[in-house]
C-alpha cells in the first residue's frame, strides 16, 4: 500500500504517456520526410547488411472494437487479393533499390490479418519478399495468427515458406469480455490453432494478452493466464488496453464505466505477472515474458535487448523496412512511414513510387534522447559509459541529463558515478521516467495511461 501510495503521489495513475516504440513518438512525424528519402535510405543500405522486413496487411474479417490499429473490414477475399497483388510490386520497388546480397536477419507479417491471405496469395507474397531480400543465416520469420482465421491449407502454406514463429492473439478468455470488445474468440478454437502450428513443427510461439478491459478482476484475469499458460508460448506480452476514443473510433462500443481504475489496472497487472513468473517466465522490459530458453530472454541476459514498433525484440538490424500501407521503417538516419490509408498507398505504388507521406530525420540530440529512453525500457538502466561511446556524447551532458532525472524522481531511481538504474519497486514508473528525457510535446499526442 506505501509502494501505491508513492506511486500515485509521483503520477502514475493520471498520466499519460506513450509506449516508446519509437523515438520521437509517431505522432511527431511531419511531411519533411518523403519519398525521395525513404529511396536515398534504402539505397544507402551497405552491400551485404543485414536488415529486417515488416509486411502490414490492414483487413480484418470483423473489426474487433478494442483495436486501435489502422485496420478495415472485408468478407471477401478480393480486396486482400488486389492488395496483395501490391505488396508484390512494392516489394520489386524496394528489390531495385537494394544493393547486393542484403539479407533478412528478421521476417514479420502482422496487421490486421495476414492470414486473410488465401494459400495461395501467401506462397506468392513469400516468394517475392525471399526474391527481393533472402533470408540470412539463423534468420526468424514471425506471423500474427488470427485462431479464427486460420486453417491447415494456410497453416501449411505459411511452414512451407518458412515460417519459424506464430504469434496468437488472445486478449482475454472470459466470454463476457470478449462479448463487450468484440472479440469472439473461445480457448477450444484458440488451442486448435496452437495444434495446427505445433503439428507442422513450428515451436516458437508468440501470445499477447490485455490488462484494464472492461469487466476484467483479478480472478479473470487469473483464468485466462492459467488458460494461456496451458498453450505453453515461449514468449507473452501483457499490454495494457489503451482506452482511446477519440484516436480510434471503434473503441466506442466499449463501455468505458466498466473499465478498471488505474489502481485497479496496477493489480491486474501484478495478478497476471505473478502467475508468469511462478510458471518460470523471466521478465523482459516492462510488459514481456519469455522462457529462458527464448531469443528474448537470451537477449536480455546478454544487454542487447531492443524495442521497435512490434515492441521488444532480440533484432540487431539497424534497419527495418516497412512493406504495406501505414508501415514504418527504421533507418540510421529516420523514419518514414506509409500512406496511412490503402487507397493512397495503393495509388503511389501503381504510379511507381514509394508512398512515404510522413516521417522523422533524426538529429544528434534525437538519437542522444532515444537511446537513453530505449536504455531505460529494456534495461531498468543507464551506463553513463555506454550511452557516450556509442553516442560519442559529451559525459557532461549526458550526467546533467541523468542528475536531473534523479532530482525529479528521487528514490524512485537511482543515481551513481556508473549511470542511472530504476529499481525494481519503482518500474511501473518506467515510461515516466522514460518520458522525462523526452523534449518533444506530448500535450495534444493523446497518448495512453502510463499504468
Amino acid at each position: 500500500m506505501e509502494q501505491e501510495s508513492q506511486l500515485a503521489r509521483l503520477g502514475l495513475f493520471d498520466a499519460r504517456v506513450p509506449r516508446y516504440t519509437s523515438y520521437p513518438t509517431a505522432p511527431h512525424f511531419s511531411a519533411a520526410v518523403g519519398p525521395a528519402d525513404f529511396a536515398d535510405w534504402v539505397g544507402a543500405i551497405p552491400a551485404g547488411a543485414s536488415i529486417s522486413l515488416y509486411l502490414h496487411v490492414p483487413f480484418c474479417r470483423r473489426l474487433c472494437w478494442f483495436c486501435a490499429c489502422r485496420t478495415q473490414g472485408t468478407q471477401s477475399d478480393e480486396p486482400v487479393r488486389a492488395y496483395s497483388e501490391i505488396l508484390l510490386e512494392e516489394l520489386r520497388l524496394l528489390q531495385a533499390r537494394l544493393a547486393p546480397g542484403v539479407r533478412l536477419s528478421r521476417l514479420h507479417w502482422g496487421g490486421g490479418t495476414p492470414t486473410l491471405m488465401p494459400a495461395d496469395m501467401i506462397r506468392r507474397v513469400a516468394d517475392a519478399v525471399f526474391d527481393a531480400v533472402p533470408m540470412g543465416d539463423g534468420a526468424e520469420f514471425s506471423v500474427e495468427i488470427d485462431p479464427n482465421e486460420i486453417d491447415a491449407e494456410r497453416m501449411n502454406a505459411l511452414a512451407a515458406a518458412g515460417m519459424t514463429r506464430a504469434s496468437i492473439g488472445v486478449q482475454d478468455f472470459d466470454a463476457q469480455i470478449q462479448s463487450v470488445i468484440g472479440r469472439d474468440q473461445s480457448y477450444e478454437v484458440t488451442r486448435a490453432a496452437v495444434e495446427l502450428i505445433r503439428e507442422r513443427g513450428i515451436t516458437s510461439l508468440n501470445a499477447d494478452i490485455l490488462f484494464g478491459l472492461p469487466h476484467q478482476s483479478r480472478e479473470k484475469i487469473a483464468q485466462s493466464v492459467q488458460k494461456l499458460l496451458s498453450l505453453n508460448p515461449d514468449r507473452v506480452a501483457l499490454y495494457g488496453y489503451a482506452h482511446v476514443p477519440w484516436m480510434a473510433r471503434r473503441q466506442v462500443m466499449i463501455p468505458s464505466d466498466h473499465l478498471p481504475t488505474p489502481p485497479e489496472r496496477l493489480q491486474l497487472f501484478e495478478t497476471a505477472r505473478e502467475l508468469f513468473l511462478a510458471d518460470g517466465y523471466n521478465e523482459i522490459g516492462i510488459d514481456h515474458f519469455a522462457l529462458p530458453g527464448d531469443g528474448l530472454a537470451r537477449a536480455q541476459k546478454a544487454g542487447l535487448l531492443r524495442r521497435n514498433f512490434q515492441g521488444y525484440t532480440d533484432d540487431q538490424a539497424d534497419v527495418l523496412v516497412g512493406i504495406g500501407a501505414s508501415a514504418i521503417s527504421r533507418f540510421p538516419q529516420g523514419y518514414a512511414q506509409n500512406a496511412p490509408a490503402t487507397s493512397a498507398h495503393v495509388a503511389a505504388i501503381r504510379d511507381g513510387q514509394f508512398s512515404i507521406s510522413r516521417g522523422h530525420a533524426f538529429s544528434p540530440e534525437d538519437r542522444l534522447r532515444g537511446r537513453l529512453i530505449e536504455a531505460l525500457m529494456c534495461d531498468f538502466r543507464v551506463s553513463l559509459r555506454d550511452i557516450c561511446a556509442r553516442q560519442k556524447a559529451d559525459p557532461a551532458v549526458v550526467r546533467a541529463l541523468l542528475a536531473d532525472c534523479a532530482a525529479h524522481f528521487g528514490d524512485m531511481v537511482q543515481l551513481s558515478d556508473e549511470g542511472l538504474s530504476i529499481p525494481e519497486r519503482a518500474r511501473p514508473l518506467t515510461r515516466m521516467i522514460a518520458r522525462h528525457f523526452d523534449t518533444y510535446d506530448l500535450s495534444t499526442a493523446g497518448h495512453s495511461s502510463a499504468i
